[in-house]
């Protein structure tokens, strides 16, 4: 590789907020390299322009050419926040000349302090789990693109009831066009924005939050049929077997009113959780309950392992439920089990635990079992008695580390 490559951050003032120096290495560059919008700003650059536009992979390569001369890459503000930066400066010896980026210039015009706020970036990226990575935080700022406008974000939270946010919308940042309004949810989804916007959402009232071990009354419930459901006791002691982190991705097979799905999400909040049932009215209750609880879960209805080939491989799955297909069910998890994950089964008779067991070993894995006998106090007349919950099995299955011997 030729010499350092400089990386400009470029604000939507274009060439007028860069220093003089900037443009003259700009010109005497042998290639320029930028998103469209930054390339505009140069139209009367004479040498070799490279558009970038998703073929981050191509940049590099040519990069690596040994013919090539002085380059510069054009960024949008500063290109180490959720820019090009951050990846070049990987892969080659880079020089980097920031501008703040649109986060830093938002919180400017807003008037207040970033350095407590979460930064979420949306661009480029689904919007699914978004629930569950904002619930509860006071101050965080949004990414936007075209898809994940701010009309769009709006109805999203709406959704969620995630409704103690006011918004600060700024757009065009730094241009001729700028302008910025706090504006309520339901302005915010009526509203029309440039594409070049961010969003800061301010909470402006303390939501409720749910602690680990969420009340069964609180979940929707099938009816009369009650008692579907992982009780609250077991659910914590479930959750606590399956080594979840914050990425963590999750199954849950049989997932029901989607409790343990629930759980696992608030925990796993900046990974995914999945979840699948063969029953449609349960389904339909477990969607109302990640709702309610502000979790944003993919789910599907089927009966497994059909529908689990759709689902990324996982750190850990709990199955609730198996429809008679236990062999199946297995195959396809433990086969797909990431080298460090987790398989929690719960279960109530004793055929199934030893039929699992059995077949969790056969598999290579290890299996560890904790028989949970659960009681409540119940009050009788002036007194209090203990009544007890159905014992249950909680099943721990890890992959077996090979004889380093």
């Amino acid at each position: 590789m030729g010499e350092r490559i400089k990386i400009i951050g470029i604000g939507d003032d274009g060439r007028k907020g860069l220093p003089a120096l900037y443009e003259k290495w700009i010109n005497e560059a042998d290639l320029l390299a930028g998103g469209e919008r930054q390339l505009a700003f140069f139209s009367d650059y004479e040498g070799e322009t490279f558009t970038i536009k998703g073929n981050l992979r191509e940049l590099k390569e040519k990069l690596r050419e040994p013919q090539q001369g002085k380059t510069v890459v054009l960024a949008s503000g500063d290109p180490l926040f959720y820019g090009v930066g951050g990846y070049l400066s990987k892969e080659a010896e880079v020089d980097i000349y920031p501008q703040p980026s649109s986060v830093q210039l938002a919180f400017a015009r807003m008037g207040e302090s970033w350095s407590d706020a979460a930064v979420i970036s949306l661009h480029g990226r689904k919007i699914t789990g978004l629930a569950q990575r904002l619930d509860g935080k006071e101050k965080v700022a949004l990414l936007t693109d075209e898809v994940n406008s701010p009309q769009a974000i709006a109805r999203y939270l709406t959704f969620f009831g995630i409704n103690e946010y006011k918004a600060f919308v700024a757009e065009n940042l730094g241009g001729e066009q700028e302008r910025c309004r706090w504006l309520s949810l339901a302005e915010m989804e009526k509203g029309e924005f440039s594409p070049l916007n961010v969003v800061i959402l301010k909470q402006v009232e303390k939501p409720k939050r749910w602690p680990l071990g969420i009340p069964d009354e609180e979940f929707v419930q099938r009816k009369p049929d009650k008692g579907l459901l992982t009780k609250k006791e077991i659910r914590v002691l479930t959750i606590g077997q399956m080594n979840l982190h914050q990425n963590s991705v999750v199954w849950d097979i049989g997932t029901c009113t989607g409790s343990v799905a629930i759980e696992a999400a608030k925990i796993a909040s900046e990974g995914a959780v999945y979840a699948i049932e063969k029953n449609e009215e349960d389904l339909e209750n477990a969607r109302e309950n990640f709702a309610k609880f502000r979790t944003d879960i993919t789910a599907v209805h089927g009966k497994a392992p059909e529908g689990l080939e759709s689902f990324p491989d996982p750190d850990a799955v709990f199955i609730g439920g198996t429809a008679g297909n236990i062999n199946g069910i297995f195959d396809e998890c433990c086969s797909r089990l990431k080298d460090a994950g987790t398989i929690v089964m719960n279960v109530v008779t004793l055929e199934n635990l030893s039929e699992a067991q059995q077949a969790l070993k056969e598999r290579g894995f290890q299996v560890d079992i904790t028989l949970a006998q659960i009681a409540r106090s119940k009050p009788i007349l002036h007194l209090t008695r203990m009544e007890g919950l159905n014992p249950v099995y909680i099943i721990t299955a890890k992959r077996m580390k090979e004889d380093q011997s």
